[in-house]
């Protein structure tokens, strides 16, 4: 046995460690995340101005006696932690893949989007919490002191925002194509036709900031309303506003961090055009034991069993899973196992027509001696 096979502690997959074929270094090519370093740039720079405004505002809230910038400082610091765990999460998900952990740390950022959505939740449930109070006694509030300072938390806000939006929306694209001994250049050209999802977890940072922005935008036109009107009550009425807001936007990062975690088909995927596509090629005669999953945000993988010929010889079918994973690439799927059988493979008189199996089902012996599951 080799003797990179042996030891099976935290040792890291390279091409050197590998056998020599065309599989070299194939777990690396394609575990390998998105260059996130644009992604970085652009949360240490937020993280650095939130940080250091969230002091500003702080302290402003408490020279004017304004509980509403207290308490906007305070969802800043959240904001700022949320920046920070992103950062990291980013840092750590660069870190290859080992024995241990075969698809390498990904799954880390799709934790801290979780987190930072349930953290919005948290955040609008205090904020529903402390507008009912403030509906029942209003506090005493510095209106024009409260104005200066959330006009220019306003402006620091709007500024992270669109760096975030822009770095958000402009990351650097991947290239997951596998080599294969096929022209890299060929590969090169299969883009994806569906639109490329956004990072989840910069999703849920840059929801973070626009929660926050929102926050300033209520509480200057509450400052507004109670200078020309004594509304006092505005300052309450436009925190629940705000609160909808960023319940409705932390629910939906942790609805889809949570799909992800349950291995649920990437929305922009539909198993039925996958099916299409792989008994579009000639050869492929059924489809069955479908997965499509997403390890992280924007890199997606599939499994899954084609029948073939029972005359295809192990040349033809490796032909043949290299045309089909270069199809796959046009449809957004980076990783894809693909096992060929002949239709006298003893499993296939177990599996229906559907395309997708019930892995929980008991294991059933064939007379051919293959151990499969039933449908």
């Amino acid at each position: 046995m080799p003797d990179h096979l042996k030891d099976n502690t935290e040792h890291h997959y390279t091409p050197n460690a590998q056998d020599n074929h065309d599989h070299d270094g194939h777990l690396e090519q394609t575990i390998a995340s998105q260059d996130t370093r644009g992604y970085q740039r652009t949360l240490l720079f937020s993280f650095v101005i939130i940080t250091g405004y969230m002091f500003i505002e702080a302290i402003g809230g408490w020279l004017t006696g304004s509980l509403a910038l207290l308490s906007d400082a305070g969802h800043m610091l959240s904001d700022a932690i949320a920046l920070g765990a992103t950062l990291m999460a980013f840092k750590i998900g660069e870190k290859a893949a080992t024995h241990q952990k075969t698809f390498g740390y990904k799954r880390f950022e799709i934790l801290v989007a979780m987190l930072n959505g349930a953290t919005l939740v948290i955040i609008a449930l205090m904020i529903f919490y402390e507008a009912i109070k403030r509906f029942n006694a209003p506090p005493d509030i510095a209106t024009r002191g409260m104005l200066i300072v959330a006009t220019v938390g306003m402006l620091v806000n709007i500024l992270v925002a669109w760096l975030m939006h822009r770095g958000n929306q402009g990351g650097e694209s991947h290239d997951h194509g596998h080599g294969h001994g096929t022209d890299d250049a060929k590969v090169a050209e299969q883009k994806p036709s569906n639109t490329e999802p956004v990072n989840l977890n910069m999703q849920s940072a840059y929801l973070h900031v626009l929660s926050d922005l929102l926050g300033s935008v209520a509480a200057i036109i509450a400052a507004l309303l109670m200078i020309a009107f004594g509304w006092i009550w505005a300052d309450a009425a436009a925190s629940v506003i705000v609160a909808v807001l960023i319940l409705v936007s932390g629910y939906r990062v942790v609805r889809d961090s949570v799909h992800i975690l349950m291995e649920g088909t990437p929305a922009n995927i539909s198993l039925v055009d996958v099916a299409q596509k792989l008994l579009a090629h000639p050869q492929v005669q059924k489809v069955h034991d479908l997965h499509v999953w997403s390890i992280t945000s924007g890199l997606n993988a599939l499994s899954c069993h084609v029948v073939v010929d029972g005359e295809m010889s192990i040349h033809e079918s490796s032909i043949l899973i290299t045309s089909l994973e270069q199809s796959l690439l046009t449809l957004g799927i980076h990783h894809a196992t693909i096992q060929v059988e002949s239709s006298s493979h003893p499993q296939n008189s177990l599996h229906s027509d559907t395309l997708v199996c019930d892995i929980s089902e008991r294991p059933i012996k064939t007379a051919g001696g293959h151990i499969g599951h039933s449908h």
